[in-house]
């Protein structure tokens, strides 16, 4: 698997179909890809009249997906913004990266 191609289908895939919150929860397969090795990688992108969030999820069925994969897909999606890692629970084979971008000209004025 082509790593850089995949990435491009994927963020293709996130950039035609944005998820529209918070209606529209609903992610499809476009958005998903399992390498080779067995490493499942999500990538959406989530709109708000606010905001933007760019998140990548990696999972992995036997252990947690190292440090290395996903600081390289990280890299290969998550465009324009820096990604911070969310907490996960112990024990999870899940690793979510986010990437939140606000424009505060859309924002409520704070009271």
């Amino acid at each position: 698997m082509d790593m850089e191609s995949e990435a491009a289908r994927l963020r293709a895939a996130a950039t035609a179909k944005p998820l529209r919150l918070p209606i529209n929860r609903k992610v499809d397969e476009t958005h998903h890809a399992v390498t080779p090795d067995g490493l499942s990688v999500w990538y959406t992108i989530q709109v708000s009249p606010h905001s933007r969030i760019q998140e990548a999820i990696f999972e992995r069925t036997d252990h947690m997906p190292s440090d290395e994969e996903c600081r390289r897909w990280v890299e290969l999606l998550i465009v324009g913004a820096h990604a911070s890692e969310a907490p996960s629970f112990p024990g999870a084979m899940t690793r979510r990266f986010e990437a939140f971008e606000r424009n505060p000209d859309l924002e409520a004025p704070i009271a």
